[in-house]
């Protein structure tokens, strides 16, 4: 996301230095030199210093010097210290102008460096899940509570293994560069750890040992891990997590809890038992969606909680990127705008979704 202003805008800007030098002219010859508006045609290079760069602004400068100068001819004012007075101010707007115009310069250079290692942050952080692993494919959808955020504190990723397809979505309590840096620990371990842990529970065991080193002052991160074979079954393991919603063939949407609840992540040094595994059936032609709170918790005008098992309709188009879209668009609807917690979302449907044929990898 950029913070580029629209065509139209950026018009209007640009021109605005020389339409209030243009009014200005005009008003002073209309009423006079006893109005006395000479120094007003100052306001052109102080407008272009705002929105304009340095050589634009010298230029407008001396512009409203010549039209400083014709108009004081005009009015006959270089008689008296009145006309030089206006073109000193008007120098001395011009020359501020310029210093200022270099300095948005510097800054905007700074913040697109900025905005560019955040972009390389995120590929690094959030990597674009594969399109299809195993018997499914993936889809997935971030969005930000913050409009020009990159990336936060919720997570996820895909990861195609020799145990099966296991898959990570997660939030980080709190916000800013800490809850990024937690994110990495967590997604660092669960990369590792998917290819080396035969078990998920072993998996979870690995990815709660790096999170508890890591975290400090009672932070924590939900999240629910799933493994995916081609036995027509999904195995979940949920740490303080929002139910995943599983849509059969039917359109009706399941939300399978676990058998006994347990700590988030980060949080095992409270004594509690991990969580237990929970096996949900999971066929050809059923979707499951992992997503973060930010999705149910999002709330309307009238504090209406977004409805996601009402909006499994949404999830009937055949390409899963598009049906994630149309469910994301769906939800900034409701939120009217983007929602109050960031919100990620990760889709998984077997291939062929539609016609429900047996998996092919």
């Amino acid at each position: 996301m950029t913070d580029e202003k629209p065509p139209t805008r950026q018009g209007a800007l640009a021109w605005m230095p020389i339409v209030v030098m243009a009014v200005i002219a005009v008003v002073d010859v209309m009423a006079g030199p006893r109005i006395g508006l000479l120094p007003l045609v100052s306001l052109g290079p102080a407008f272009a210093g705002l929105v304009g760069g340095w050589r634009r602004t010298a230029m407008i400068g001396a512009l409203a010097l010549l039209l400083c100068v014709g108009l004081g001819v005009y009015n006959g004012l270089f008689v008296k210290p009145r006309g030089y007075t206006a073109m000193a101010s008007v120098a001395g707007v011009t020359g501020v102008g310029i210093a200022a115009a270099v300095a948005r310069s510097r800054r905007e250079a700074e913040l697109a460096s900025v905005r560019s290692i955040a972009e390389v942050a995120q590929r690094v952080l959030l990597r674009p899940v594969p399109l299809t692993a195993g018997p499914v494919q993936a889809a997935v959808s971030y969005t930000s509570a913050v409009a020009e955020a990159r990336i936060g504190g919720d997570l996820y990723e895909v990861v195609a293994s020799p145990h099966g397809v296991r898959v990570i979505v997660g939030d980080v309590q709190g916000k800013g560069l800490a809850a990024v840096e937690t994110a990495a620990v967590v997604l660092g371990a669960f990369r590792e750890a998917a290819h080396d842990e035969p078990e998920l529970v072993g998996l979870g065991e690995r990815v709660e040992r790096s999170v508890a080193r890591e975290l400090e002052d009672e932070r924590f991160v939900t999240a629910i891990l799933a493994e995916i074979r081609a036995d027509r079954e999904v195995v979940l393991l949920n740490y303080g997590h929002p139910a995943p919603m599983l849509v059969r063939r039917d359109g009706k949407a399941d939300f399978p809890a676990p058998p006994s609840y347990a700590l988030p992540l980060g949080l095992s040094a409270h004594g509690s038992d991990g969580p237990q595994p929970f096996r949900v059936p999971f066929a050809p032609g059923e979707q499951l969606l992992l997503y973060t709170d930010g999705v149910t918790e999002a709330r309307d005008r009238e504090g209406r909680f977004y409805p996601l098992g009402e909006r499994t309709r949404l999830l009937d188009e055949p390409d899963a990127h598009r049906a994630l879209e149309a469910l994301r668009e769906d939800l900034v609807r409701h939120a009217g705008g983007p929602p109050g917690d960031d919100a990620a979302m990760l889709l998984l449907r077997y291939h062929r979704h539609r016609d429900g044929a047996a998996p092919t990898g």
